[in-house]
């Protein structure tokens, strides 16, 4: 199999590291040139939301696996803008779109699954919703639409936050987070891709959880004190990082572990953590 990867940041990068060897040929955009350093064996391209180069457009069309890992705009997904006519003729057989939990919007913390009615509330996540829909009306059989929780990993962490003097105890009553592994996102795209036909599927652990404990037990790991506790109604936070709290809900990922076989690597954010203090 061919791979082709719009948009190579964090998590696809990550699963081109652990599964790079299952394809031909692995190719990808980049926004920035530079970054095209780091990415060994991985064929990068140029990409800015404008219209693709001639050597873009010829990698992608050959590709029999598109994982699509950027982010819509308010214009509509650019991928799709960008290359409308090149998936029309593609022969791609498999569609992997990277998406989020987020619009299933607020439930007042109770359990939610891919059954449920989403409710975008935020501009961000109606763009994604419409993003969503975009790809499943490309007219392939095999579009997958992975919503990913909070992403965490190898840098990217309770402990690395801590380290820099970054990590905060906001405490809102009744407040859940729903969290990913980056390895376990690596795990369901490559099982998705097995997957004959496609769907939708939540990709998070097993254990929704206050942020502030996520902190704590880092915190405990690393044998420091945990940064105060602040109360989310007076504590100074940008307005985005106050959006997150907005919705509120337990997300399922039972569908996942039965449809795609996958078994999480790290089921809690307790054995993520303990691994990346190992690691670290």
């Amino acid at each position: 199999m061919r791979l082709f990867i719009l948009g190579l940041g964090y998590s696809a990068g990550h699963f081109v590291r652990r599964f790079g060897g299952s394809f031909a040929h692995v190719a990808g955009t980049v926004r920035d040139p530079a970054k095209r350093q780091g990415l060994a064996g991985i064929e990068a391209h140029p990409f800015s939301m404008s219209g693709p180069d001639r050597e873009t457009v010829e990698r992608m069309r050959e590709a029999d696996v598109l994982l699509v890992s950027i982010p819509p705009s308010s214009a509509g997904d650019p991928a799709i803008a960008a290359f409308a006519d090149v998936l029309a003729s593609a022969r791609c057989r498999k569609i992997i779109y990277l998406s989020t939990l987020g619009v299933y919007g607020d439930h007042g913390g109770a359990w939610v699954d891919e059954s449920t009615p989403p409710r975008a509330t935020l501009e961000r996540t109606r763009m994604r919703l419409a993003a969503e829909q975009a790809w499943m009306e490309t007219g392939r059989a095999g579009v997958a639409i992975l919503r990913l929780a909070g992403i965490y990993g190898p840098g990217r962490n309770a402990l690395a936050t801590l380290r820099a003097g970054t990590a905060r105890r906001i405490i809102k009553p009744g407040q859940v987070f729903n969290r990913i592994h980056v390895e376990d996102i690596a795990s369901a795209i490559m099982a998705a891709i097995r997957h004959e036909g496609g769907g939708t599927w939540n990709v998070c652990d097993d254990e929704p959880a206050p942020p502030q404990d996520v902190i704590a037990y880092a915190a405990k790991l690393m044998g420091i004190a945990p940064p105060a506790e602040e109360a989310f109604e007076t504590a100074e936070m940008s307005a985005m990082a106050r959006s997150f709290y907005a919705g509120n809900a337990r997300v399922s990922n039972a569908k996942l572990k039965r449809e795609l076989g996958v078994t999480l690597a790290y089921p809690t954010y307790r054995q993520g953590l303990d691994a990346l203090w190992r690691a670290e």
